[in-house]
């Protein structure tokens, strides 16, 4: 086929946004406005151009944050090379062939495309675009329907997904949805066309740079690899990234996004908005995706990440 291989809950992970601030930043004090990183749920993915370290969210897509995970703590990614890399739409990755055609022992996945929640989503609204909102879950952009909704549902919730904005990690799959398995993607840039037909569940927060700097190709030449992949809570204190990401529920976020809503006006996206983060104990360190690059909805000559041999 064409294009590539694809081949409990809310409140506790939440919580573990909060509570993993000693693990995550040792003997030393957060810094107002900041929390430390979900320790149990963020990927440390080092690879030859520099390290990325990745937050996923298990509320939104849990059995897809659940399998990197464990594939994670296997070593399955390590040395797996990002064998489909296309200029300001994403990196590809998670295929242990390196053709696009390979997969774990696992079973498929199905579809994560949108969540259910109730009117006590922790939610930082940045925007009430079409009767909607859009806001941030920890530093994910997500869009929701309105919480009035919830007055006239069966299950007293609402639909929401994760937006696809640069640094959203999304899980390919073939034309079968639900076929997701190991493959996954970092986005270089933004693209709404994939929103709700492919399964966002996490985002970049440290070395947005380095997605920028994977060889282009479909598959490149001499291709960029994960040299080792860890989950943050199994890493030795000495080699843990120690950083610390704004909280978007904080005052200093309100700023950022009071500032950028200014400038940007009725043209104001989630996409616009970095959340930043920076390396705790060093002076005016700040770790911060590049400003935002925009792409139009993939044409026919750029297949959107998949997979299958369908």
């Amino acid at each position: 086929m064409s294009g590539v291989k694809k081949k409990a809950l809310f409140g506790g992970a939440i919580a573990a946004l909060m509570a993993a601030s000693a693990f995550a930043t040792g003997a030393l004090a957060l810094d107002p406005g900041y929390r430390a990183l979900d320790a149990e749920h963020t990927l440390v993915i080092d690879t030859t151009k520099g390290r990325i370290v990745v937050e996923m969210y298990p509320d939104m897509a849990p059995n897809h944050v659940e399998r990197l995970v464990t594939l994670t703590r296997q070593h399955f990614y390590d040395n797996v090379i990002f064998h489909r890399v296309i200029e300001d739409f994403m990196d590809q990755t998670g295929d242990p062939k390196g053709t696009g055609e390979g997969g774990s022992s696992l079973p498929d996945l199905k579809a994560e495309f949108t969540f259910r929640h109730d009117t006590n989503f922790p939610m930082a609204v940045a925007t009430h675009p079409s009767g909607s909102m859009v806001g941030f879950v920890g530093a994910m952009p997500v869009q929701s329907q309105v919480n009035e909704l919830a007055a006239i549902t069966k299950d007293g919730k609402t639909e929401a997904w994760g937006l696809y904005c640069q640094g959203t990690l999304g899980m390919a799959h073939s034309y079968d949805p639900n076929s997701g398995n190991s493959q996954f993607f970092l986005m270089r840039g933004a693209n709404a066309s994939l929103e709700q037909h492919y399964t966002a569940f996490g985002t970049v927060v440290s070395g947005m740079d380095v997605v920028r700097k994977m060889k282009i190709g479909e598959p490149p030449v001499n291709p960029d690899k994960m040299t080792k992949v860890q989950i943050l809570a199994d890493m030795p204190a000495a080699d843990r990234p120690n950083l610390e990401v704004m909280d978007t529920h904080s005052t200093q976020f309100q700023a950022i996004l009071d500032k950028t809503r200014k400038d940007k006006g009725v043209n104001f996206s989630a996409c616009d908005v970095t959340v930043p983060a920076k390396i705790v104990g060093a002076a005016d360190a700040t770790t911060a995706a590049p400003p935002p690059l925009v792409k139009a909805a993939p044409s026919a000559p750029t297949a959107p990440p998949g997979a299958g041999n369908d």
